[in-house]
């Protein structure tokens, strides 16, 4: 989807500064937070301020265009929003593992159909710490 689409169905007025943060955030191939999207802003075009990413990362989460996650660090990360995946991270090194199941989807909607609801939307982050040298089990799209 074109970004000038996105900013359209969000209802949000596309400026240059707005299309350069979230662009920088869909060429992402981690999380990162407001500080490394502004870094990465400033090596695609010198009309970045640190005061335009805060405000910019605001408004395009509160239009629900990307998802703010908060970490254990105290930090907060940004992704693209997108409902097909959750996320596992890392209680020690604060990894993140992208994930997606069937089998807790089908378990969220078994549920949310006994409560009297269709499941929407599901965001889940899941905190954990790993055990010895076992190798991941969760179905993996990305580490960070």
């Amino acid at each position: 989807m074109s970004l000038a689409k996105r900013f359209l169905e969000a209802n949000v007025r596309m400026t240059p500064q707005r299309a350069l943060i979230m662009d920088v955030i869909l060429s992402s191939n981690d999380h990162p937070d407001a500080e490394e999207i502004y870094i990465r802003a400033r090596q695609k075009s010198d009309q970045a301020s640190i005061a335009t990413t805060y405000r910019t990362l605001t408004v395009l989460s509160e239009a629900g265009m990307i998802q703010k996650l908060h970490m254990q660090d105290g930090k907060a990360r940004y992704e693209a929003q997108r409902a097909d995946h959750n996320h596992l991270i890392d209680s020690e090194s604060g990894k993140i593992h992208e994930f997606k199941d069937k089998r807790l989807d089908n378990l969220l909607k078994k549920i949310a159909l006994e409560m009297g609801y269709d499941v929407v939307n599901v965001k889940l982050d899941v905190e954990g710490k790993k055990r010895g040298d076992v190798e991941c089990g969760c179905i993996q799209i990305k580490i960070y």
